[in-house]
């Protein structure tokens, strides 16, 4: 044991991090990395890297992933997410052995220079070779790195798949397979490139799945290709459910006139609505002000103070949400007008849709699995104004007795 503790006196620690945490970081059962039964050339590279203990989501899924059991895990960035993969993989691959063991795609190669950071970082002391090619790297230089050997392969999927038809990366002995930020990996973008990746690996490879939302690309996809995955959920979900959702076919310039309509006609207790760009969320707020309703504004580009007033807003008696401008993306979209499924209060949910939009309307909705409808001339009270609710259940008690 005295040995044990030697060498972590030989570590140059970095200086400790003394910044709050929120809950997602910091709600862990109190495990040490040292309980995972490490190599030690591993625990002195995730020392050295300032990682002291494990958050929730390593704790989570490093033990489960070490069984080389498949892993499907709800979790954000800024979690930990990186190390709870990089560490199972880092621990398992062999380096004496001459072939690519591991390979992790992420949707974007600032994602992809980020996580091979992290690992390069954490593999310090260890004789794993990591590499990471995307669309940004010379693919010359890249095929020569593969021929010199390497063990780790970070890659966005466009890339990784190239090097795999032109049989230069080989993957007929890589056992695991982590796929990061998946919902983006199977979006639009990728079409079907994952499902011709893993037809290269072999059969008994082990996939670590890490994904925010889960649309039903990704559970089509884990249907067809995890093996009785361990689920991990380290996420307030956030739910369509209780939200009536309705689009209202507008030109751009009928807009502010069409939520003056809505202001007069729905009972609303407190609404957001959102804009796509910090200008006009501006020049909506003048103009809804102009109008005579009472109204904050709020965006990424202003000073702190000013984010003081919006405090008055209570999530929980938001029972109106409108998207002035429709997003662009189904996560965008899920996590304006979702709720976490803690509150579960009823409400309504309005897009302006513009002829442009026509088409993302119709994706977004197939993309999250609902139903977007037209709006109808008077929308029913108790689907989002809460006296009415109550009152509709006491009358149904009222007709048992």
């Amino acid at each position: 044991d005295n040995e044990m503790n030697d060498w972590k006196s030989q570590l140059k620690l970095p200086p400790k991090d003394r910044r709050k945490k929120t809950t997602d970081v910091t709600a862990t059962k109190g495990n040490d990395f040292e309980e995972f039964c490490l190599k030690r050339e591993l625990l002195m590279g995730i020392f050295e890297k300032g990682w002291e203990k494990p958050s929730p989501i390593q704790e989570a899924s490093i033990p489960i992933a070490l069984l080389g059991r498949d892993v499907l895990a709800r979790a954000k960035n800024g979690t930990g997410k990186t190390g709870a993969y990089v560490i199972p993989v880092l621990q398992r691959v062999d380096p004496t052995e001459n072939h690519i063991q591991a390979l992790i795609i992420v949707p974007t190669r600032e994602l992809a220079l980020q996580t091979s950071q992290i690992c390069i970082e954490l593999a310090k002391y260890m004789n794993a070779r990591v590499m990471v090619t995307t669309g940004g790297t010379n693919l010359k230089d890249d095929i020569m790195r593969i021929y010199e050997n390497v063990h780790i392969i970070i890659a966005t999927p466009g890339r990784i798949l190239d090097l795999m038809e032109k049989k230069v990366a080989k993957m007929d002995k890589c056992k695991m397979l982590v796929l990061d930020e998946a919902d983006k990996l199977l979006s639009q973008d990728f079409k079907g490139m994952l499902d011709t990746v893993i037809s290269f690996l072999p059969k008994d490879r082990q996939i670590l799945l890490y994904s925010a939302t889960f649309p039903l690309t990704v559970e089509n996809f884990m249907k067809k290709h995890l093996h009785e995955p361990y689920e991990l959920n380290l996420m307030e979900e956030l739910t369509l459910k209780g939200v009536t959702q309705y689009y209202a076919f507008v030109q751009e310039r009928q807009k502010v006139h069409c939520l003056n309509t809505l202001f007069s006609k729905l009972q609303i207790n407190q609404s957001i609505i959102f804009c796509n760009s910090t200008q006009r969320v501006e020049l909506l707020a003048k103009k809804i002000a102009e109008l005579g309703y009472s109204c904050y504004y709020i965006h990424a580009k202003m000073s702190q103070p000013h984010h003081l007033f919006t405090r008055g807003i209570d999530i929980q008696a938001v029972n109106v949400v409108i998207n002035f401008d429709f997003p662009k993306m189904a996560e965008t979209y899920l996590h304006r007008i979702g709720r976490s499924g803690r509150f579960g209060h009823l409400g309504i949910a309005i897009n302006l849709i513009t002829y442009d939009d026509r088409f993302t309307l119709h994706r977004i909705e197939s993309e999250l699995g609902t139903e977007i409808k037209p709006i109808p001339k008077v929308i029913d009270k108790s689907l989002y104004v809460p006296e009415f609710q109550i009152e509709e259940n006491e009358n149904e008690n009222n007709s048992k007795k």
